[in-house]
């Protein structure tokens, strides 16, 4: 902590960012004038991710719900952010500037004033009043309606996002509750990004980020999707932008508000401490690693993988999730892809298809099952396994936006071990990769670096194979916590102590550049087994329908013995 005899001028001064995850919040405590990290601290949601059941009454969701609890959100703010700076020892007063970033596109239904559904006495046991998180993918048919009638109207706006429109954005989840519980519908006056509900509870003031407004919310050019479109998509449904969408829209890294009396108590910071606007996960992370340059991909590996760069060059690319005018910092348009299951589908793996002998021998070698996993499938050669698999367990994000999709594993036979289904599954995630840096290129948007944050950057044989398979040289943030750093370098912008995200992101960034760079015996190996990718990925993507005949079998199956259980009771 800054001495207290120190004058106020050459006292340093510090920045809280705040992630918002999937099952925590972590708040990291930054210095401004290098970037050092301080302290952190992190608060697991109590309620997680909601896909059985509702909290309070016990009744059952459908198949393909994911739900989560607004006050899970707030209690992040009221116990990781004063633990962090605990943990950092600063003065709370040297803080200057707070800013959030959220999974997307997570969306919240609230009244005028912000207050959730869910928290609406009486509606307690209505699913659609409950927070509709990112991976909430029962809107499917509500996006293949609105895929659907936007490209036989020629709708200009259907280009900018690869031609497919995702069911985990804005208009296909708000379509869902619609059409779903009219009642429910009427009864909501916002239909808010998580990301920007946050940003509400700290500073009183509701601003869209451009980020989420652009990706998720359909914002091209000033502009949202027609009511004539609207309506001809569900008729009455033409004024949901003015009625619950449409909100002044801020850019990134600038100041949203200041910290309200009450945020600033659950905080533990001054009232009036800058408030960034909002962000997402993904894009606020390029900056942390220094990647705000044309043909710098940045891939945020996690449960999913999120692919954001920034070009000088606005194209159209194929299944992409969208390009941004300033989406992800100002002057360059932002692209964003993705997969939808990375690290899930490893986790998956090793919870459901390991013998017990692999998880004793694990045990016996001091290691985790992944990486005793990992440690075996290192010692094979490229292709000895002689399996290729498909990363859809969570669906296709890019470049097929499909939900509908499903895994795949081809080639076992009686001699298949473990190691070999978890390296072929590594593998399939870096092909996943390579489709979407190589549409990319297609499409004349050059990819010269793969740049990589979170957690999976740990696994040194994953990351030599997406060098492998991409060739590309593999580049790796030098943080932990790289969303909430990035969280951090836009609270110092919008606390005025750097001019831009660039300029912020030079100072206190952190890379370490050609960590993993590709071998190119390898990479021909890999190119035999990418064609196998290829051909299966087109197949079973873009013509076969066994996977969407296979989900919807589940589905009626799920529903029928739901259905005999409510019966039963």
């Amino acid at each position: 902590m800054t001495a207290p005899h120190q004058p106020p001028e050459q006292r340093e001064t510090y920045v809280v960012g705040v992630d918002f995850g999937t099952l925590s919040g972590r708040a990291l405590v930054v210095r401004v004038s290098d970037g050092a990290e301080l302290g952190t601290a992190t608060h697991d949601y109590p309620h997680g991710v909601l896909e059985d059941r509702l909290p309070t009454s016990g009744r059952a969701l459908p198949p393909e719900w994911a739900l989560q609890v607004p006050q899970d959100y707030r209690d992040v703010l009221r116990h990781a952010v004063p633990a962090a700076v605990a943990a950092a020892g600063v003065d709370p007063a040297d803080v200057v500037g707070i800013a959030t970033d959220f999974t997307a596109c997570t969306m919240v239904p609230t009244l005028a004033d912000g207050t959730p559904l869910s928290e609406v006495p009486g509606l307690e046991d209505r699913p659609h009043a409950y927070v509709k998180l990112w991976k909430h993918h029962a809107a499917q048919a509500q996006a293949d309606r609105i895929n659907r009638l936007a490209e036989e109207r020629g709708e200009a706006w259907l280009p900018r996002y690869g031609g497919l429109i995702s069911s985990e954005w804005e208009f296909a989840k708000g379509l869902q509750v619609y059409e779903e519980d009219r009642d429910l519908y009427d009864r909501m006056q916002r239909w808010v990004e998580a990301a920007d509900w946050i940003v509400w509870q700290l500073c009183g003031t509701y601003v869209r980020n451009a980020c989420t407004a652009g990706y998720k919310g359909i914002l091209q050019s000033g502009r949202y999707p027609g009511p004539d479109y609207l309506d001809e998509l569900a008729p009455g449904f033409s004024s949901f932008v003015p009625d619950k969408l449409d909100q002044p829209v801020g850019q990134l890294g600038e100041r949203a508000g200041t910290l309200t009396a009450e945020a600033a108590a659950w905080t533990g910071l001054p009232a009036g401490t800058a408030v960034a606007v909002g962000n997402v996960d993904a894009h606020v992370t390029a900056p942390a690693a220094q990647a705000v340059d044309a043909g710098q991909m940045v891939a945020i590996m996690g449960t999913s993988t999120c692919h954001v760069m920034s070009a000088d060059v606005l194209r159209e690319v194929p299944g992409m999730c969208g390009v941004v005018d300033g989406g992800i910092v100002a002057g360059s348009w932002g692209y964003e892809a993705g997969q939808s299951g990375v690290g899930d589908i490893f986790g998956w793996f090793t919870r459901t298809s390991v013998p017990p002998s692999y998880v004793d021998a694990a045990a016996a070698a001091g290691e985790s099952v992944h990486e005793h996993l990992t440690r075996l499938a290192s010692a094979q050669e490229v292709g000895e396994h002689g399996l290729v698999a498909l990363d859809w367990h969570s669906g296709n994000r890019s470049v097929l936006v499909d939900h509908e999709l499903s895994g795949l594993v081809v080639g076992q036979t009686l001699a298949t071990r473990p190691e070999d289904v978890y390296r072929a599954l590594l593998e399939a995630t870096a092909f996943g990769t390579r489709v979407i840096v190589e549409t990319f290129r297609d499409s004349g948007v050059p990819v010269d670096e793969l740049v990589v944050a979170g957690g999976l950057a740990r696994n040194h044989l994953l990351m030599q194979v997406y060098a492998d398979v991409t060739r590309l040289p593999l580049s790796l943030i030098d943080s932990e916590q790289g969303p909430a750093l990035g969280s951090a370098i836009h609270a110092a912008v919008a606390a005025g102590a750097y001019p831009d995200v660039p300029t912020a992101a030079k100072a206190m960034g952190r890379v370490r550049r050609g960590v993993f760079v590709p071998d190119e015996a390898r990479a021909q190996r890999y190119d035999a087994l990418f064609a196998e990718y290829v051909a299966l990925h087109d197949h079973f993507g873009r013509g076969n329908p066994t996977m969407r005949r296979l989900k919807a079998i589940r589905r009626d199956a799920v529903q029928a013995r739901r259905d005999r259980g409510v019966a039963r009771a």
